[in-house]
């Protein structure tokens, strides 16, 4: 399971946790632009655009599981089991494999108002990577600064949704989930007023408690509702690392701490790694369940003009500063 966010301070930010039992070996991967990308049964997009997200590279191909191309579009797959639908080839479509959906996107446009247009050509094909590298079912949130998109596979083809809240997580599908919103239109940052009788006298004895029924579980519709409140109404300064750090607070509120989900006998989901990328500067932030410092890989120091993708592994060990 997992949650990504888009998130405008001064500048826009987009990332995710990554919600999983292990990890893959993914690692931060640039993307420049002359990379020999392979597409199954679609034509490489010509110019491309570098890009830079979480990935695990195989044959020279990389896997995104989120990426924003240096225009500052950003693109992530979250797990969407018992509802995602991959279909056959189809004449007069753009055919993608899921694992290909990610960079032709990115490669192919800029901006949000051109990815809503190909978006209506894209037919998402039943297409594995190769063995040992099954069919995964997800769907997308694609966002600028100007807004976001969701887009679901079905078997009527790809679905396409506006997102005004701007947070994706996994099941129900896309629609499901703002309309449940509605069941927590009373919550509120601020202290209650007491609405329970006018002959009843109530007084909130704690803070917080106008948000009292915001759910708590780990459960995809709950943080859909948690992290969308907590986007909604975070504060923070103006300042790179005020940002920066309120983004990965957002994230924190739905993370997995290992043990809370049991999968079966000694396995447990957890937040592999959480993600904010500034879209703008192309700086992507990183931690890891062990290891809570935020790390930084900077695309725009790299060769955007290269051939081959350039993989920097995650650090995974705990970093603890004493004082003294």
């Amino acid at each position: 399971m997992c949650t990504a966010v888009s998130f405008s301070k001064k500048t826009h930010y987009f990332g995710r946790n990554l919600d999983l039992e292990g990890s893959f070996g993914e690692g931060v991967v640039v993307a420049p632009r002359n990379l020999a990308w392979k597409f199954r049964l679609a034509q490489t997009p010509s110019p491309r655009r570098a890009m830079i997200g979480m990935a695990i590279v195989q044959n020279g191909f990389p896997l995104f599981y989120d990426a924003v191309n240096e225009n500052g579009l950003g693109m992530a797959g979250l797990n969407f089991p018992k509802n995602a639908s991959y279909l056959r080839a189809a004449e007069g479509k753009c055919n993608l494999a899921p694992f290909e959906f990610i960079p032709y996107v990115l490669l192919s446009c800029g901006t949000l108002k051109e990815a809503r247009a190909l978006l209506q050509t894209i037919n998402l094909v039943d297409l594995p990577f190769g063995e040992g590298l099954p069919l995964t079912p997800l769907h997308w949130i694609i966002s600028d600064p100007t807004g976001s998109l969701v887009a679901e596979p079905t078997a009527e083809g790809l679905k396409v949704y506006e997102n005004p809240v701007n947070v994706l997580t996994n099941n129900p599908p896309f629609p499901m989930q703002l309309q449940r919103l509605n069941d927590y239109l009373n919550l509120s940052p601020c202290e209650p007023v007491n609405r329970f009788s006018e002959n009843v006298e109530l007084s909130a004895y704690s803070r917080g408690m106008g948000a009292i029924g915001l759910p708590g579980d780990s459960s995809s519709p709950s943080r859909f509702v948690r992290a969308v409140f907590a986007r909604a109404n975070a504060v923070c300064g103006d300042s790179e690392e005020e940002c920066v750090s309120a983004f990965f607070h957002i994230l924190q509120n739905v993370a997995m701490i290992r043990g809370c989900v049991r999968l079966k006998e000694n396995v447990y989901e957890e937040t592999v790694y959480s993600s904010c990328c500034n879209t703008e500067t192309g700086v992507y932030y990183y931690t890891t369940y062990a290891d809570q410092t935020i790390s930084a890989i900077d695309m725009r120091r790299e060769d955007l003009d290269g051939t081959k993708p350039i993989f920097y592994p995650l650090r995974r060990g705990p970093q603890i500063v004493y004082g003294n």
